[in-house]
């Protein structure tokens, strides 16, 4: 390999188009939730993690597992937590077979919100995602993003 190599070239060009890609659709739709719900993409992504938990196995999320969900640290995870907690959105309560685990559940205005926001969300993604694959440079991350289908679980 030589600093002349196109391969890294190509691969680190690929990358800052994603990153711009991830920039443009998260200011889009941070923009659009704090208008018409004082909410954050970050709130919003808490909320929704949150609002997926069950009450079978595995259903419920230990902290560490939600801030890897919404991409954040384990401070700053709390930090928000305890921000949508104040606002009364989440709710915070001890594990039933484990009094040191802590859990946190979203409230009904949580919930209420989530719905709320859930189209204003969509909507801004789509317009993100269309108004980026106007650009050459993003055009195909756009594609793939657009055609990215997760797998239905399979039971055993």
């Amino acid at each position: 390999m030589t600093a002349t190599d196109p391969a890294p070239t190509a691969l680190a060009q690929g990358w800052c188009a994603l990153s711009l890609l991830h920039g443009r659709i998260e200011a889009h739709i941070e923009r659009a939730l704090q208008a018409g719900h004082d909410l954050s993409v970050r709130e919003y992504s808490l909320l929704d993690v949150l609002s997926r938990q069950h009450d079978g196995e595995g259903g419920h999320l230990q902290m560490k597992q939600v801030a890897d969900a919404v991409v954040l640290s384990h401070s700053a995870t709390t930090r928000l937590v305890t921000r949508l907690e104040e606002r009364g959105l989440l709710q915070r309560y001890l594990c039933p077979t484990d009094r040191r685990g802590i859990y946190t559940d979203v409230t009904e205005a949580g919930r209420r919100l989530l719905e709320e926001a859930r189209p204003t969300n969509d909507a801004a993604l789509r317009e993100a995602l269309d108004e980026a694959a106007e650009h050459p440079e993003l055009a195909p991350l756009v594609s793939a993003v657009k055609s990215f289908h997760v797998p239905a679980p399979t039971s055993k």
